[in-house]
């Protein structure tokens, strides 16, 4: 039964992608170009980054103000010259598929979230370790003059710190969990 219900999905899409063909390979198109741009504006970003000054040319130089503000400026033009036009393209393509009557779209299975999930402790662990580092005064410092005792002392620190973050609700949760145990009959 399994098979029946994806071989008609499976041609109900077929047959959606043989009539909205022309829309497909605009959006494909306009997907390719994204990519290609976005790429692009990396490569001439990080060209003007070295020769204004911003970030020093060589890498065994920068520390973590430059690696935060090169992030910040690329993210920049990232947003203003790729973002802003992917944005106007999806709004065109939403608007596209909700102009589509509801008889016409294929329809799709259930979809796991599972697979979607994660992604943001690596962002928090850099920002965590960005703030340490200006804590401790280093962050002006040259990264290749750190030591490997500092980056991991640091990283212990990080772990510390999200420990202590984590089990101040997970404690209160636990009290409150034992003290309505104990009011129930």
């Amino acid at each position: 039964m399994t098979q029946q219900i994806e071989t008609q999905t499976d041609s109900d899409w077929r047959r959606f992608f043989r009539k909205h063909w022309a829309a497909f390979a605009v959006f494909a198109a306009a997907a390719v170009l994204a990519v290609a741009g976005a790429v692009y504006v990396f490569v001439w970003f990080t060209g003007n980054a070295q020769s204004t000054g911003l970030v020093p040319s060589a890498l065994n130089l920068w520390s973590m103000n430059s690696v935060l503000l090169f992030i910040l400026h690329a993210a920049f033009w990232e947003l203003v010259l790729i973002g802003i036009p992917v944005a106007i393209g999806a709004i065109a393509g939403w608007a596209w598929w909700k102009r589509i009557p509801e008889m016409e779209k294929p329809r799709s299975g259930k979809h796991s979230k599972g697979r979607d999930a994660g992604g943001a402790i690596s962002p928090l662990l850099f920002i965590a370790f960005a703030i340490k580092v200006y804590i401790d005064g280093n962050w002006n410092t040259a990264i290749a003059s750190w030591n490997l005792d500092y980056v991991v002392g640091s990283m212990v620190t990080i772990l510390l710190w999200a420990a202590a973050i984590l089990a101040i609700p997970a404690i209160i949760a636990l009290v409150w969990w034992i003290n309505h145990e104990r009011n129930q009959p």
